[in-house]
């Protein structure tokens, strides 16, 4: 059992898994397994929190003052059996809630996705993943508190404390009131756990999009090196050979070959306007196609743009591509702590180029494709675009140019002389074939590649 040495916040332990291993800031508790769920709920009772406010009114929790508790073996049996049942169901409960986070090892697929949940169109299924976990988050409060109650009995505390958990302290992700705190209202907690929940929908769909995850196959699918193996992971997954994929998984049980299909190279293009058919926002509107339906498209595509602060005017897919292209890869590097997964590689200022490339697709002819599947194209985009908007503008003569058009040539020029600059600099480390050792870690990697990649001096320091 395992508890953080440092905290502001009331004591709280952990059951260890298997292969997890104590260090200086997380100490463990190492009891006879006929009292390992019994002293796992006894330490996170109020029992203990109140003991080791008078035994230690510091922020550090020692060995010695867990050593010092008063630590009762000789609970009645029948009691014993209540606080062991209680234990493992909020074990449980605790589990499957921290599944459903991304960084999770044993993370499945986005909750709104899970056959429990999903209904015919995403707002019922959100109201139905919501409804449940509202239930667990009850269900794990009344577990708690019937412990709390039998711990106080116990020691004869009546008078000093009482079983009752506030919400706020119910640990849970699918918890607004534990996850965001303070003084919000119901309302605030519950449109911050939207807003999160469809992110959280939009990243699973990225990592769909790089071949990290499927719709057709549960778990993390694809985490090797140098794009290596994938076309066999994902195309020849009939295949009688039993190779295996990222999970251990017989390649000929994946099947892979669904209707939402890989990106070809791991690159996906994040604009601000539609240059690429295949750039992250048309590639998620294929997404809730394939995860829900044609037919419901419109409606989906309206409740995700609600949730992500629309502005006036703004139609869905407009607002799901602004989020995509300015906050999503922010949102990113809070998610993976700084060490992000998908690389944003941009020309710059003015963002006239823009992709996510996977880190474990990336090899030494990325950058060459790069290049020649969307930069090089992108210039032959811009210049017609570019001429088009001097046609209109001429036609207009002798009459003043409407501003927007001339704001808009003005912004592509500038977009077009930075986008020749990140095109040079691109050729440049492409002639490089830089190759990565996943063992240096992302801090290294990540400053392989110059000021080709966005956020370098927040991720290598």
């Amino acid at each position: 059992i395992t508890w953080s040495k440092i905290g502001s916040g009331n004591f709280s332990a952990r059951f260890f898994s298997h292969g997890s291993i104590s260090s200086d800031t997380s100490n463990g508790v190492f009891p006879h397994e006929s009292d390992y769920e019994l002293l796992g709920a006894y330490l996170n009772s109020k029992i203990v929190a109140l003991s080791l406010k008078i035994l230690n009114p510091t922020l550090n929790v020692q060995v010695g003052n867990l050593n010092s508790l008063p630590w009762k073996r000789d609970i009645q049996a029948e009691y014993k059996s209540n606080i062991i049942d209680n234990a493992l169901s909020a074990k449980e409960i605790s589990e499957k809630d921290w599944y459903t986070l991304e960084t999770s090892w044993n993370f499945p697929c986005s909750p709104l996705l899970h056959s429990d949940y999903r209904e015919s169109r995403l707002k019922p299924t959100f109201d139905k993943l919501r409804a449940h976990c509202r239930e667990v988050t009850m269900e794990m409060q009344r577990l708690e508190e019937e412990n709390n109650h039998i711990f106080i009995e116990s020691y004869g505390l009546q008078d000093e404390l009482v079983p009752d958990v506030p919400l706020s302290e119910i640990t849970l992700t699918c918890n607004p009131h534990y996850r965001y705190g303070g003084n919000k209202s119901e309302e605030e907690l519950e449109a911050l756990l939207l807003v999160d929940t469809i992110k959280e929908l939009i990243s699973y769909a990225v990592g769909c999009m790089m071949g990290r995850y499927s719709l057709d196959h549960s778990g993390l699918i694809y985490a090797h090196s140098g794009n290596k193996d994938f076309e066999e992971i994902y195309h020849r997954g009939d295949a009688e050979d039993a190779k295996s994929g990222a999970n251990n998984i017989p390649l000929r049980s994946l099947r892979l070959c669904g209707e939402f299909k890989p990106d070809d190279d791991g690159i996906v293009p994040v604009m601000d306007l539609d240059w690429f058919s295949d750039d992250a926002t048309n590639r998620f509107i294929e997404f809730l196609k394939v995860a829900w339906s044609p037919q419901t498209l419109e409606e989906n595509l309206k409740f995700v743009a609600d949730s992500l602060n629309p502005k006036r005017g703004e139609q869905p897919v407009e607002t799901i591509r602004r989020y995509l292209s300015t906050n999503f890869f922010k949102d990113h590097l809070k998610t993976y702590k700084k060490r992000p997964i998908y690389w944003l590689f941009s020309s710059g200022k003015y963002k006239a180029f823009e992709c996510l490339v996977y880190l474990h697709r990336y090899n030494e002819s990325t950058l060459s494709r790069m290049r020649s599947a969307y930069v090089t194209p992108l210039h032959g985009k811009f210049n017609a675009r570019m001429e088009y908007l001097r046609r209109e503008i001429n036609a207009l003569l002798p009459a003043p140019a409407p501003r927007k058009l001339q704001k808009d040539l003005d912004l592509l020029k500038k977009k077009q002389a930075e986008l020749s600059a990140f095109d040079d600099n691109l050729r440049h480390y492409a002639d490089m074939r830089i190759t990565l050792d996943l063992d240096d870690g992302v801090k290294v990697n990540y400053g392989k590649f110059g000021n080709l990649l966005a956020e370098v001096k927040t991720v290598t320091g």
